[in-house]
């Protein structure tokens, strides 16, 4: 009888998909009678993912994953490094790092004091670190309670700084303008974690999230340049763009035999009808796809039969934020020398002080900041149902928005301070939340989660059973940022879980090659 090559479809060709696909293809031309018979289908037009490089005005922008998180040690700034992805002649999004000369704001045209703005911000610095085991306990943390959450915590520390210094505080606008610097940080918070509700992210998960030492930076070349890097060496027909995945049949019993000698125990169905069997498939969706998918656990969800209850309460307790970006051109009719400062803003959060023209939407974006010095592209982050809220609105409204913002907290008319429609030329924005291959941005770990659901989630299919049956084994593996314990919400967590995956199936054939000629 004639040996059939195991079938092995990645679902996704993001981050881990396409390190998945290149380790598997390594490793099977590098056999003598190409072990695996391998694809990888995408339900999208493009590869990467949340990875999506643009351009605007000139320049290269990230609609998607931005920075790299730390140099040493990191798989993506080795292979930006090894493919010379860390210069480029073209201006690129924060080619100059983090700005330095930033001025902190309030809406009512002020500028905090730096007596404000630098204990508070030295607060909510210390608060953090100790959450994330960087420090250990002083005088200014507050007892952890348990299922504590980091909004809650954060909250505690603040109230207990401002106890302390009660007696020194001369009036309310002081209180307010701390107040409001400190809930300028927690929004800057809800972007890198991916919470729109700080309270709802889980304080003792958060020691358990490692970052690599060393500075964070932006890829000149653009962060596609890394998926680019890692789809040219799978062969064009192997990648299958506009193919999604609608339906995943598994077994969980033994199957017989094929007439032709064979079995398949997965077949994946597509939205355009067609059907594709698979020895093993690598689920590597997103996180907000995986929780849609279970939703109707009575035949209509992706999986048929529905995942295990340990796989489902994993997906459902973890939590997936929703993280936009927002790009504008600002025209450069103005005084050149002039230029959009680095601008954070700290809102009012005593109802009686806020100004009502400013539109709830912005209200809890920290910055709005020039995407590298002196440039006229100016950038805004927004996390939760206000970056919800952004893919819904025209670009008018939101350049009015904008506009009436700016107006307040920079109220000089002169310059480029003062922004009208006239003056913002274009708008970019992504929209992760309402892409139906997404669904959102990232993952965390919520509050009545835990990391134990993180591993719960990278768990192949079948498991074990104890009734002697021997269904095939791995046949839906899982991978992507919300499999890895330590290193979810990021590029690098995605790659070491492609990287996972694919060592699962070459040691499941005892396939040994070479860790040099494979990423790792």
């Amino acid at each position: 009888m004639v040996s059939k090559k195991p079938k092995i479809v990645i679902i996704g060709a993001g981050m881990a998909g396409l390190v998945a696909a290149h380790n598997l293809y390594r490793a099977s031309t590098l056999s003598s009678d190409h072990l695996f018979d391998l694809c990888v289908v995408e339900g999208g037009d493009r590869i990467g993912g949340r990875i999506n490089t643009s351009e605007l005005n000139g320049n290269l922008i990230e609609l998607g994953a931005t920075w790299i998180h730390g140099i040493v040690g990191s798989p993506v700034h080795q292979i930006a490094q090894q493919i010379g992805a860390l210069h480029s002649d073209k201006p690129w999004e924060r080619m100059d790092g983090f700005p330095e000369d930033s001025v902190t704001a309030f809406e009512d045209g002020s500028v905090a004091d730096p007596s404000i703005v630098d204990p508070i911000s030295n607060l909510y610095r210390n608060l953090m670190e100790f959450a994330k085991g960087k420090k250990k306990k002083k005088n200014r943390i507050p007892p952890i309670l348990k299922g504590m959450s980091i909004g809650e915590f954060l909250r505690r520390g603040l109230d207990e700084y401002c106890a302390q210094r009660l007696h020194h505080l001369c009036n309310l606008l002081s209180s307010d303008g701390e107040e409001a610097v400190f809930a300028m940080n927690e929004n800057i918070e809800r972007t890198y974690t991916g919470a729109g509700d700080l309270f709802n992210l889980d304080f003792n998960s958060e020691h358990e999230y490692q970052e690599f030492p060393g500075e964070e930076i932006t890829i000149a070349k653009g962060y596609s340049s890394i998926i680019e890097y890692l789809a040219s060496a799978i062969p064009l027909g192997m990648i299958h763009l506009s193919k999604k995945v609608v339906k995943v049949e598994w077994c969980v019993e033994e199957i017989s035999v094929n007439y032709d000698g064979f079995s398949t125990p997965v077949k994946l169905h597509f939205e355009d009808g067609s059907v594709m069997e698979a020895d093993h498939v690598i689920v590597t969706v997103s996180l907000g796809v995986l929780k849609s998918g279970i939703k109707d656990q009575h035949g209509n969800g992706m999986f048929s039969p529905p995942l295990p209850s340990f796989k489902t309460q994993a997906i459902s307790r973890l939590g997936f934020g929703v993280v936009n970006k927002l790009f504008l051109q600002l025209n450069q009719n103005q005084n050149q020398n002039q230029v959009f400062p680095s601008l954070q803003m700290a809102f009012h959060q005593d109802n009686s002080c806020r100004d009502e023209s400013i539109p709830w939407w912005i209200r809890r974006t920290a910055s709005l900041l020039p995407i590298y010095n002196n440039s006229n592209v100016v950038l805004a982050w927004f996390a939760g149902k206000e970056a919800v809220e952004l893919e819904a609105l025209q670009d008018e409204e939101i350049i009015d928005g904008v506009s009436m913002t700016i107006s307040k907290f920079l109220p000089n008319s002169d310059g480029i301070h003062k922004c009208s429609n006239g003056e913002i030329s274009g708008v970019v924005r992504s929209r992760w939340a309402s892409d139906p291959l997404f669904m959102g941005s990232y993952s965390y770990v919520a509050v009545g989660s835990s990391g134990d659901d993180i591993d719960s989630m990278a768990k192949p299919l079948p498991i074990s059973t104890k009734d002697g049956s021997t269904p095939p084994p791995l046949q839906i593996l899982f991978a992507g940022e919300a499999t890895h314990r330590t290193h979810y919400s990021t590029t690098h967590g995605a790659y070491y879980s492609g990287v996972r995956e694919a060592n699962r199936l070459l040691q499941h054939y005892k396939c040994a090659v070479s860790s040099e000629l494979l990423l790792h």
